[in-house]
């Protein structure tokens, strides 16, 4: 009878040195017992849909009003992409920084 034969067992992988630079985590994750905790969010209630914006109309530019945080109450303009409608609840990692006004001019 033929032997069974096994399949070749890996080489544990050597660690690899990477060089000076770090990855950096952008997300602010922890670990935590478990847990896994995100960075700080402030929610803001969509007021109007001002019109499509980039290259293909992919992007809707939004006015929403800030319900948390420092700048409750103030209303911004945002760059949205993906289904997005009146009354929605958005969270925004930031809200200093406001998108630019969508010009309708074109080309002449």
């Amino acid at each position: 009878m033929a032997e069974e034969q096994k399949p070749a067992e890996k080489a544990p992988a050597q660690p690899v040195e990477k060089g000076r630079m770090k990855r950096r985590d952008f997300k602010k994750k922890e670990q935590e017992g478990g847990k896994t905790l995100f960075s700080k969010a402030f929610a803001a209630e969509v007021e109007e849909i001002v019109g499509r914006t980039g290259t293909r109309g992919e992007v809707m530019q939004i006015r929403c009003k800030i319900l948390e945080g420092r700048d409750v109450g103030k209303v911004i303009s945002r760059n949205v992409k993906g289904p997005i409608r009146e009354k929605d609840i958005l969270m925004l990692r930031e809200t200093e920084i406001e998108a630019r006004k969508i010009h309708s001019g074109g080309r002449k």
